[in-house]
Parts: structure tokens; sequence; C-alpha cells
């Protein structure tokens, strides 16, 4: 709201662009008064500077609602600025002036709601056509913008001097679409407006809902059920069929085109493009037909009663601003009376009314005007309500009541767009002051009855819109429950996904610290082994060189003594085969000697080379015991991410659940508070109307006898009069005929008979003045009764058509709650779904994953060790493992780390085990074909079998004992395989088994 040094002005930088600066009453005069409403009143201005007629909306943001009436006035500015359309009416600007902001606009005639008022019958189908087109076209704009207009009706369609349709009033305009607020005039609402807090929003289609009651407005001087309370009517808006036009003298286009705007879906309705192709708008009309409407509107306008003349001047008041009106009598005493008139305006104009009241100036101008009109008819009439006015307009109430007894109306919509002048010509003919003091108080009586009702239903329109309110904010506050909920969990899986990269970064530097620790150990063994296979090689061939020492001492001592016993050979033979026996078991010795350092050197070589296989398998093994102890990591932190998500996913249907209980009971409280006041208005309403008969049969009886009496009275004067006239001449007759000495006596009895005459006519009055007053009440208690028994009955629908239509609203919002419910349960379920849709295809993935690492690794090292074996067998060592290049110890490690898994995932689901059972299959069905392979080879002639290199002589041997492991391999892989198939008895399984050839062992 503006608050600052300048009264009126605008703090707020952003805002302060939306005002002028300049003084309204300095830049605009001549302000006189056209109209009034809820909104505040709308002026006829002139623009000091450039000399253009212009119309001026006064609306205050001062006493009750100030906020909300300044947030009003905002948006209604904000609209304006953003409309650039032939159709729609023309901003030219806003100001503040004492807490009231001046809204001014291009100025426009009149409505077509004052067409009705002149006219005093409807419209022709041509002139509503036109109508309706240029309506159509503004509405084509605003809803190509995302606009809704929320208040189309004949008082807010302008036409301007030259026949051009302006849509005005864009106090209920929504910039947004949907909407769901609660706006509008009552019996102009499309059903989606009424119900719009309990069903959901509503889009542009509304206006189409308008301008078809509008249509049957300008046919019928009325939108349907206006006989009726405006509550009643939006209960019998939302809840029966749509309305038609009752007469068949239109045509079938027009009553098509309403049919068309008045369907009840609003699926089905049509846009307003749509309506623009419509026959009934596209036809043929003369292109003069607003303006010569408007030229006949203007002549009825001079024609007029002083108070409908009075009441419709505004028409001609443009005319008369560019000098088309004559100088004339009439225009001087108009010319005089604005002079005052804007003098009075100056000082109470200033302030407008209040949301649902009328402006000071309004009821200012309205005493004076009717105070210039009782001094022309009645001056002691004038004189009483000078004393009145002066001695009530400071402290007595009664002056409020006076001040509107000339803007009391019997529609409401008429009092919204209707304005009353206070312009009167004296040469016409005044009958409203037949009856000054009854009118008086039958206009004042009318006027407390329709602000009790624009009250109630301001009020009702108030507090819908605070209902609306407190739902937007309600879920608005569930939403940012909902987000700061949404951010604890995912901050909770980052922080989850976080440890986990941590705890595998620290498994994988431990990894490598142990793989680093292994290594150099390895690398120590391998010396300890090799330095103590040299020592041990050396110590043997120390013993082997001292054995062949004492050896070729012996054979040397030996020889010597077979040659001393001998003693007939020579002594140089014996020295020859002594030296020949000495070099042949020297040659020996060196024979022996380099066989044993031969042996000695493959001995060395193969056990570093078994011992270089030992620590592959042994790394092998260390490799296998870290990924596995890795997946194993990865496996449990998925099972507790996984554990976790489900744990959210439980909190979050839980305040799911719980915030849509909290919604859905805020909901029923203020639809049970909304029915509350509903029903509290209605039986406000049926006793106001039940106090108006009770009040108006009381005067009726009150008036019943003085009348009777009046009347009798009145008669018995004329009676009296005769019967004197007639005594008159009979006493001129008698003195005449009769002597002088007899007229004493002759007088006194014809006093005698005139007095006895009068007595018996007095008789008879009394007597028919009781004999009608008996007739007379009887007749009046039967009409009374008859009033009162219809009066109830009406009421009684009212009432029973209100029960219906909250059962009606209860049951919707009773399915809406279901709906509801029920599409929480479906996205819970589905949400449900894709969450563990997303474990199992994690766990697939993690599975996979695992299958693949070992596999690939299980790969890696079987090619390291046939790369390995195949070296070996270059440098001549085939069998380097109790059963050759095909270990037994190596089958068992591989096809253990295979059935590790393949049990792992037995645990898991029926689509894990069979992601996990193909790699399986692979693996019997390789095993299968090694055990085949075998047995043929086992088979064969020993001739045709590949020796095993050095030792390869015990080849047969050892490949009859890899038989019988594998065999027993295989026979323990077939017995999984049936409990597997047991297990889970798939037909893949199934066929498999079946179509498969595999051996039996």
């Amino acid at each position: 709201m503006p608050s600052s040094t300048r009264k009126g002005a605008v703090k707020d930088p952003e805002l302060a662009d939306l005002f002028f600066k300049d003084d309204p009453q300095d830049v605009f005069c001549d302000l006189h008064e056209i109209g009034h409403g809820s909104f505040g009143a709308v002026y006829f201005a002139r623009n000091s500077y450039s000399n253009e007629v212009v119309a001026i909306k006064k609306m205050s943001y001062n006493g009750k609602q100030t906020t909300e009436k300044w947030q009003d006035i905002i948006k209604e500015v904000k609209f304006l600025e953003q409309l650039r359309h032939p159709n729609t009416i023309e901003y030219k600007g806003c100001y503040l002036k004492d807490n009231t902001a001046w809204l001014v606009m291009e100025y426009c005639l009149g409505s077509a709601s004052d067409l009705l008022e002149v006219h005093k019958k409807p419209l022709q189908e041509v002139e509503i056509a036109a109508i309706t087109h240029g309506a159509l076209l503004g509405l084509a704009y605003l809803h190509s913008h995302n606009m809704i207009h929320r208040d189309v009706k004949a008082g807010n369609i302008l036409l301007t001097e030259l026949g051009q349709v302006k849509l005005a009033d864009f106090g209920s305009a929504s910039i947004a679409s949907p909407a769901n607020s609660f706006v509008g005039t009552p019996y102009w609402m499309a059903p989606e407006v009424i119900l719009a807090m309990d069903e959901g929003q509503y889009e542009g289609k509304v206006d189409i809902w308008s301008l078809g009651i509008t249509c049957i407005e300008l046919a019928e001087r009325k939108p349907p059920l206006f006989n009726m309370n405006a509550m009643s009517a939006l209960y019998h808006i939302a809840q029966n069929d749509s309305p038609t036009l009752l007469s068949n003298e239109w045509s079938d286009p027009f009553r098509s085109f309403v049919d068309y705007c008045l369907l009840k879906i609003p699926q089905d309705r049509p846009s307003s493009g749509e309506l623009l192709k419509h026959d009934f708008v596209r036809r043929e009309r003369p292109p003069r037909v607003l303006m010569d409407l408007i030229q006949r509107t203007k002549d009825a306008v001079r024609e007029l009663d002083n108070l409908q003349y009075r009441k419709m001047k505004k028409i001609l008041y443009q005319e008369k601003h560019i000098g088309l009106m004559g100088e004339s009598q009439e225009d001087e005493e108009v010319r005089r009376y604005e002079a005052a008139s804007c003098k009075r305006n100056s000082l109470g104009s200033n302030h407008s009314i209040p949301s649902t009241s009328l402006s000071t100036g309004s009821q200012s101008s309205s005493v004076n005007s009717m105070q210039e009109m009782l001094e022309d008819s009645c001056p002691d009439m004038t004189m009483m309500l000078h004393q009145d006015y002066d001695s009530t307009l400071d402290s007595s109430p009664q002056a409020k009541k006076v001040e509107y007894i000339v803007n009391a109306g019997n529609e409401e919509h008429s009092q919204s767009s209707r304005c009353v002048w206070s312009i009167i010509n004296p040469l016409r003919p005044n009958p409203w002051f037949c009856n000054p003091h009854h009118q008086v108080t039958k206009q004042i009586h009318e006027h407390e009855q329709e602000s009790e009702l624009r009250e109630q239903m301001s009020g009702y329109k108030r507090m819908r819109r605070q209902h609306q309110k407190q739902l937007i904010a309600l879920e608005n506050k569930l939403k940012a429950e909902m987000d700061e909920h949404r951010l604890k969990i995912q901050k909770e899986v980052e922080t989850q996904a976080n440890n986990a990269y941590i705890e595998l970064e620290k498994l994988a530097k431990r990894h490598i610290v142990h793989t680093e620790r292994e290594m150099k150990t390895t690398l120590t063994d391998e010396k300890k082994f090799q330095q103590q296979i040299v020592a041990q090689q050396r110590k043997e061939l120390t013993t082997f060189l001292d054995t062949q020492k004492k050896q070729y001492k012996l054979c040397k001592e030996k020889i010597k003594e077979e040659m001393n016993e001998d003693h007939s050979t020579p002594k140089k033979e014996k020295q020859e085969r002594l030296s020949k026996h000495k070099e042949n078991m020297q040659h020996s010795q060196a024979e022996e000697e380099a066989l044993l350092l031969g042996q000695q050197r493959v001995f060395y070589e193969r056990n570093c080379r078994t011992f270089k296989r030992k620590v592959m398998h042994k790394r092998h093994d260390f490799e296998q015991e870290q990924i596995r102890e890795e997946l194993n990591k990865k496996k449990t932190q998925k099972e507790m991410e996984h554990a976790m998500l489900i744990r959210h996913d439980e909190s979050t249907q839980e305040l799911e659940q719980r915030q849509l209980k909290t919604l859905q009971k805020l909901r029923m409280d203020l639809i049970r508070l909304q029915h509350q006041t509903e029903l509290e208005n209605q039986i406000e309403y049926n006793n106001r109307r039940e106090r108006e008969l009770h009040r108006k049969h009381v005067l009726e009886l009150r008036q019943q006898p003085k009348n009777l009496k009046l009347q009798i009275k009145k008669q018995f004067q004329d009676t009296c009069k005769v019967q004197t006239k007639q005594y008159k001449a009979l006493r001129h007759h008698q003195m005449e005929v009769t002597p002088k000495s007899e007229h004493k006596a002759v007088l006194k009895a014809l006093k005698e008979e005139q007095t006895r005459k009068l007595a018996i006519l007095a008789e008879q009055y009394e007597q028919s003045i009781n004999e009608m007053m008996a007739s007379q009440a009887l007749r009046l208690d039967e009409a009374q009764e008859a009033e009162c028994q219809a009066l109830r009955q009406q009421l009684q629908q009212e009432m029973e058509l209100l029960n219906a239509y909250q059962s009606k609203i209860k049951m919707q919002t009773e399915a809406q709650h279901d709906r509801e419910q029920q599409k929480l349960e479906q996205k819970v379920s589905l949400r449900r779904a894709h969450l563990e849709q997303k474990i199992e295809e994690e766990l697939v993935s993690l599975q996979k994953e695992r299958t693949d690492r070992i596999k690939h690794l299980l790969e890696r090292q079987e090619r390291e060790g046939d790369s390995f074996d195949m070296e070996s067998l270059r440098l001549g060592f085939g069998n380097l493992g109790p059963g050759g290049t095909l270990c037994p110890e190596d089958i068992f490690t591989k096809y253990d780390f295979l059935l590790s898994g393949l049990l792992i995932t037995g645990c898991g689901t029926e689509g894990l085990g069979l992601c996990y059972f193909s790699v399986f299959l692979c693996s019997f069905t390789e095993l299968a074909a090694n055990v085949s392979h075998i047995t043929r080879e086992l088979q064969l002639p020993a001739g045709t079998r590949a020796s095993g290199g050095v030792g390869g002589g015990g080849g047969g041997g050892g490949r009859g004992d890899m038989y019988f492991v594998y065999r027993r391999i295989y026979r323990e892989l077939l017995l999984i395989f049936v409990m597997y198939f047991k297990c889970y008895a798939n037909p893949i399984f199934k066929d498999f088994f079946f179509s498969s050839h595999i051996p039996v062992y």
C-alpha cells in the first residue's frame, strides 16, 4: 500500500511507474458522475490541457480491506496497461489522490444495458449480433493472451459515438489462465466459476457462458433467474440445465449461437475464435446498424420524463460537449445544474466508494438533485427535505437513507450500470412527486434491501476468495515441505554414494598395498628358494666330489693290488694299464660330474619354474580374493542403497498421505463453513422476506380502514352537500309560498326534518363502513394468506435448491477426494514398481558386472597360465604340476569360483539366476567337452600319444588321473544343475536339459 511524505504517493519504485505524478484535480475538470457500482464511481471529465473528453473511474483503497483493495487496483492497472485492441477500452493512465485511484479511460456513450433501459424493450436481432460480434473480437484478443474477463454482461459492453463495441470493467479479470477464483456477477457466472474451489480450475470459456447469458439479457431485457435471489441463482446455475431463449420469434442461428455458448461442460463449449465463425455473427447486416441504434437512443432520451431523462442524460453528454445541441432553455438549465454539480463534485467526489457502497460524490449529488426536484414541484416538501437533510447530514443515519433515494432500484445489474444525472427540466411533467412522502419511504426501503443483498453477496465472495487463499497457502506450504523432504533424501542418497565411493577407493588402495606387499614377499621367497636350491646343489656337488675322490682312491688302490699280485705283467705295461684306468676313471668321474651338474641345472630351472607357477597361481588366488572382496563390497553397498531407497519411498508415501489428508480436511472444513454461511444467508434472506411481507400486510391493514373511511366520508359529504342544496331550495320555495308570519314555524320544521334525515344518513354511513370493513377485511385476509403461502412455497423451493446444491457439492468433494486418493495410490504403486524395477535392473547389472569381471579375470589368468605352460614346454618342462598342463587344482579353482557366483544368484530373483545360468551352461558344456576329449584320448594306442618331455613316460598315468578328476567335477556340476532345475523349474532349464546331448558318467 502506498505510503510516503505526499499522501497518495507510491513508495515502491516498481509500482510508482504505474501512476502519473500529477495532481488529477489540476489535469481534469468538469467532473460529473455517470455511473457507480460496487467498485466505485465513474465520472465524465475533460482534460484541461488537451480538451479531450475522458471517463474516470475512482476507486478508494481506504477503510476496510485496505490491502486487498490496493492489490485489486494494482492488478487492474497492470491488466489495462497490456490491452491493445480496438474492442477493449483504451487506457490513458492512472493517478493517485487522497487514498483514491483515478483510472482514466476513453469516454463511451453508454453500455448495452443503457440501451435496454432507454427503449424499455429488447434489442433487434441484428443489433444483438453486431454487439455480440464486437464483444467476441475483444474476448478472442484476451483469450489469445491467456487473459479472462470474468464479468461479461451488458453493463460492461460499451458503445462509442461511432458505434464501436468496447469491453470494459476489468476489475474482475484474470491475467493468467487457468484460474480458480470466485468472482463475477452471480446471474452471469458460469457453472465452473461457481464450483471453482470445489472442482478445480477454469479457463477463458467462462466468458463464453457469460456472453451467452448477455445475449439472453439483450433479447429479454433481463438475464435468466433474475427474479430469484442472487444466492439461489448461484445454486440453480451450478446444478440445473442451461437456460435458453424463451420466445420463438428469434431465428435458428441466434438460438443455436446461444445454446452453443451455454453448453454446460466447458470442454464441449466453443472458444471465442470458433464462435467468430458462427453464422449468427457472420451473416450480413447493415454497416450503420449500431450508429442508427445510438441515434434512436439519443432521440428517445430527449423524450424521457424527468427521472429517466436524468438517468440517461449521459448518452447526450458528449454530443453537448462538442456543440451539436442547440442553445435552448433546457440546455441553460442543464448548464446551471452542471455548474452546481461540478462544484459539489469537486468537494465530494474525491473519495470513491468502498467495495460495496456508493461514492460520497454520488450520494451528495443525488441528494442535491432531489432537492432541486422538490423545489420545482412542492415548496413545502422542499423545505421539509432541506430541514431533514441539514439536520441528519451530521448525525442521523436517516440521512444516508435519503441520500440513496434516487439511486435505489429493483434490478441489481441495472444498479451497477445505470447512472443518475442531476439534470432536471422544469418544463417536463413530474409524476414522481404525486405522493412524495410515500415514494421517498418506498425507495429508501428498496435501497436498504438492495444494500443488504449486495453486502451479503460481497461477504460471500470475500469468504470464497479467503477460502481459496487458505487452500493456496496450504498447498504452497505442503509443496515446500515436500521439496524439503526430497532435498533431504537427495542429500542422504548423495552422502551414501560418496561414502560408497570413498570405501571403494580405500579398498582399492588397500588392495594395491597388499599386492605390492605380496610382490615383495614373493620376490624375497623366490630369492630364498633359489638360494636354498643353490646351497643344496653345492652341498650335493661337494659330497659327490668327495665320493668320487674316495671311489678313485679305492679303485686306484684296488688296481695297484691287482697289479702287485700279477707279477707276470711287465711294470711298464702295468704303468700303462694303471694310467689308462686312471684316465677312464677320471673321464667317468668327469661325465658323472657333468651329468650331475646338468641334472642340478635342470632341477634348479624346473624348481624355479614350478615355484614361479605356484607364485602365479597364488597371485591368481589373491586377485580372485580381491575381486571377490570388491564385488561383495559393491553388493553390500548396493543392498544398503536399495534399503535406503525403499525407506525413502515409504517415508515419501507417508508424507504424501499425510499431506493429502491435511489438504482434504481443510477443504472439507472450508466447504462446511461455506455451506453454513450459505445456509445462514438463506435463512436471513427468508426471514427478511417474511418480515417484509408481514410489514406490507400490517401496512395494508393499517391503511384499509383509513382508505375506506375516507371513501365513505367523501360519499357522505357529497350526500350532505346535495341535501343541503335541496334544503336551501325547499326553504326558498316555502318562504315564497308561506305567509311571513308562518316563516319561523316552517323554518323550524324544515330544520328538524333536515336534522332527522342527516341522522338517518349518518346511521347508514356507519352501517356501510362496518359492512365494507368486514367484507374488505375478509378479502384482504384471503389475499394476504395467499401471498404468505406463495412466499412460503418459494422460500421452501429455494431452501430445497440450496440443500440439493450443498449435497451435490459434498458428493462431488467426496468423489474428488476418492479420485485424489486413488491417484495417489496409483502414483505410489507406479513409483514403487519403478523403484523395484530399478533395483532389479541394478542387481542384474551388478551381477552381470560380477560375471563379466570374474569371467575376464579367469580368462586372463587362463591365458597367462597357458602362456606360462607353453613357455615351460618350449623350455622342455612338460609337466610342472601334479596333472600336467590342465592342473586339477586350476580346474577346481576355476569352477569353484564360477559355482560360488552361481550359488549366490540362487538366493536372488529368478531373473538374476537366469542371467548367471547362461555362464554356468557355457562352463558346463566346456567341461563336458573336456571330459569327452580326455576319454577319447585315453582310448588311443600308447604309441600315438604325445610324450610329456622329461619324465613324459608317465604321462598316460597323469592323463588317467586327470580323467577321474574331470569326471568328479563333471558329476558335481551336473548334480548342482539338477538341484537348480528343481528349485526354479524353469522351462529354459528343462529344454536345455532334455535337448542337449550331455554324457552321463
